[in-house]
């Protein structure tokens, strides 16, 4: 009977083993799945509506008498500034998957997931669909939530289908250790009279020509005939570009790691001439003269913990060298104005710098209490996006002075 009862024992051991040794084989994760909605009806779901209260405040961009915000991936307020203390909503345009925009003489330009739509806004009241081109950004931003630790793309058919959303569940899955999202699926897509945008933009468009920047791709659009574009050129630009500046005949770009600089001389194949390299950071750039000027965020999603604003020599665009580099708190956007330049801060502000040199600068100025994201120097005013308030300023000697405060929602 002790024999009996020992092997019992046993084999209650050996189940007991098993059965652990089984759950540390497997884990709990939380996998997105994706939305999906086919390109027919994605593309039919453009529409110009009433206005209406923002959901998740994007970019700024600024034509004539009015002020465009993006709603991060639903499409475009237009508010007229005509009276810029007393701004007024009068329209939304609806664009699934829309991340940016440029307008030049009245035509608008925007991004639809993989579609370049164009607009024609020269009468605001009777906004009009004039074109689209079907498939012409390879990859977009399929915006997978931070949360997700695997990604469950099933029955998604790039060819016919758009992601428009993420369900999040959690299941139990073996243990792998390659379980990781596929970063190379992840792309971000961000002037005659043409609008000014921000420097988190990824659109610019110089003389008869739209550029515009993903992860890695560079997509150039021959808009000569402006209700016609044509895709002239798809390129490789770097790696994790997030934003694109225009100045003398170059382009600036913005990634994790560095400046990309693209020569325009041939505008149809913007030609690499340098990179300028540092530790990962998300920083968008600014150039004045022989100066780039660009906030790294470090934390989050962004890389390192350190931020900073550093002062980048161009003055030979082969060998971009660093000059000087700041200190801040979590910067976002920034952008200059004569001798002054303006860096939103975050949480900690908008802070005014005073360039004594072009490398050396001073602090002389920060507006607290408010959320600074995006600036927009014009000629006779600045614009500034923070939390869901676009706020307008006039200059003053070493500051700024209130216009306006427009509530978004």
């Amino acid at each position: 009977m002790k024999l009996k009862y020992l092997f019992l024992s046993l084999v209650l051991v050996v189940t007991f083993s098993c059965d652990n040794n089984d759950d540390e084989d497997y884990e709990f994760v939380q996998v997105a799945t994706p939305q999906l909605m086919s390109k027919s009806a994605f593309r039919s779901s453009v529409d110009v509506v009433v206005p209406k209260t923002i959901a998740e405040p994007g970019k700024i961009y600024v034509y004539q008498d009015y002020i465009f915000v993006g709603d991060v991936d639903s499409g475009i307020h237009v508010i007229d500034n005509a009276n810029p203390e007393s701004p007024k909503a009068v329209k939304f345009i609806e664009i699934p998957g829309n991340e940016d925009i440029s307008v030049k003489d009245d035509f608008l330009y925007a991004d639809s997931a993989t579609d370049l739509v164009v607009f024609d806004i020269s009468d605001i009241n009777n906004i009009t669909v004039v074109d689209r081109l079907e498939d012409v950004f390879n990859v977009y931003d399929y915006d997978i939530p931070v949360e997700a630790q695997a990604v469950d793309y099933g029955k998604f058919n790039y060819e016919e289908d758009i992601i428009v959303g993420w369900t999040l569940t959690t299941e139990r899955r073996k243990i792998e250790n390659n379980l990781a999202l596929d970063d190379g699926l992840i792309v971000n897509f961000a002037e005659s009279a043409t609008g000014t945008g921000g420097s988190l933009a990824r659109f610019q468009i110089v003389d008869n020509y739209l550029y515009t920047v993903g992860n890695y791709s560079m997509a150039i659009f021959n808009i000569q005939n402006l209700e016609e574009p044509i895709l002239s050129n798809t390129q490789n630009a770097g790696w994790n570009i997030e934003t694109m500046f225009q100045a003398g005949g170059y382009l600036y770009l913005g990634s994790t790691n560095g400046m990309y600089i693209y020569s325009l001389e041939n505008p149809s194949f913007p030609e690499y001439i340098s990179e300028f390299t540092h530790w990962e950071g998300c920083d968008p750039v600014v150039v004045s003269g022989d100066y780039a000027y660009l906030t790294l965020r470090g934390g989050n999603l962004c890389g390192q913990l350190e931020s900073v604003l550093e002062v980048i020599d161009i003055s030979d665009k082969k060998q971009p060298t660093l000059a000087s580099r700041y200190d801040l708190e979590n910067p976002y956007g920034l952008g200059i104005k004569d001798d002054v330049l303006f860096v939103c801060d975050g949480t900690a502000g908008l802070k005014l710098f005073e360039r004594e040199t072009p490398k050396d600068l001073k602090l002389v100025n920060t507006l607290k209490n408010i959320q600074a994201k995006d600036v927009i120097p014009l000629d006779n005013s600045l614009i500034m996006i923070g939390g869901n308030t676009i706020y307008q300023y006039e200059y003053k000697e070493n500051s700024i002075g209130l216009i306006s405060e427009f509530k978004l929602n």
